[in-house]
């Protein structure tokens, strides 16, 4: 049977700044309370790993011959 990957969440005490990693489901509440001070617990979000830039990345991608086109008009 396939092991099934579970999500590692970060979270930080808001009393006493204690950090910790959790590993839990989609389907697990959040944590809220710390287990150091019972102080509350927020989560903490990082950035994204991948970042799409430039102008036209769904236009350029997702018509076809729109290449073929730019290349025939400069080539005119």
């Amino acid at each position: 049977m396939p092991e099934t990957t579970v999500p590692t969440y970060q979270y930080q005490c808001t009393e006493c700044g204690e950090a910790l990693e959790v590993q839990q489901s989609f389907s697990d509440d959040a944590l809220t309370e710390c287990p150091a001070c019972s102080g509350r617990l927020r989560k903490l979000f990082n950035a994204v790993g991948v970042v799409f830039k430039g102008s036209g990345f769904y236009r350029t991608d997702s018509r076809s011959g729109s290449s073929n086109e730019s290349s025939s008009s400069s080539s005119s």
